[in-house]
């Protein structure tokens, strides 16, 4: 008799599960001042996140006129990585509801992922810190495959270690729906976190504003 596969639904981490702008924030003003550089607003950073680090410290480097090189770029990007695992979750929070979200989801037989291009050392850490390791079954970092969303195989990877079928993707971002566009996967927009673009622009199959409304269970009934 075949057996059937489980359900699940796979969680972008930055600006979807938890708020972490204010240590992305603060490890970049760290960095910066190492350089003598100006800091820079919390408001331009947050728009820097969801490309994984290396593509952060690019447009920061932009941002604070620092002269890029290749060779000064990898040395500032894993500068930016060490400062950041010191203490990744500082300040970071989770956004309200999530906890009963994964609990509820947990109890229905989902089995759950996080799919993210934070790196994968850094993105355990945090799930640690904020008591969210003990719901995923699989985490898939920026740096465990050669590519990075919106490349669909890092999605595919997580579908496929999940052996799960009725899969979801929940982000908050361009990002995320192009990853899911890319994959086959139905997406649920989490419109609070840090999206640049309308709702009504973003390719989603269901959106919601509070963890406590999560869409998953109801949209597969």
């Amino acid at each position: 008799m075949e057996i059937p596969l489980r359900r699940a639904v796979i969680f972008d981490l930055d600006g979807t599960l938890c708020d972490s702008v204010p240590d992305i924030h603060r490890v970049t003003n760290v960095l910066l001042a190492s350089l003598e550089a100006q800091p820079l607003p919390l408001g331009l950073v947050k728009t820097f996140i969801g490309n994984g680090i290396p593509k952060l410290v690019e447009r920061v480097m932009k941002a604070a006129d620092i002269a890029h090189t290749p060779a000064r770029h990898t040395d500032l990007s894993a500068e930016f990585a060490r400062i950041y695992a010191e203490n990744p979750a500082l300040k970071t929070i989770c956004y309200p509801g999530v906890h009963a979200a994964l609990d509820n989801l947990k109890s229905g037989g989902y089995a759950l992922g996080v799919c993210t291009n934070k790196a994968y050392n850094i993105t355990l850490q945090i799930l640690k810190n904020l008591n969210l390791g003990e719901y995923f079954d699989v985490v898939i970092g920026g740096d465990s495959l050669p590519t990075h969303k919106p490349d669909p195989a890092m999605l595919h990877a997580c579908v496929q270690a999940l052996g799960a079928d009725g899969v979801w993707y929940v982000g908050d971002s361009e990002i995320d729906a192009q990853t899911a566009e890319a994959a086959g996967i139905r997406f649920a927009l989490f419109t609070e976190g840090y999206r640049k673009t309308p709702v009504d622009m973003i390719t989603h199959d269901a959106h919601f504003s509070t963890f406590f409304d999560l869409p998953i269970a109801r949209a597969n009934q």
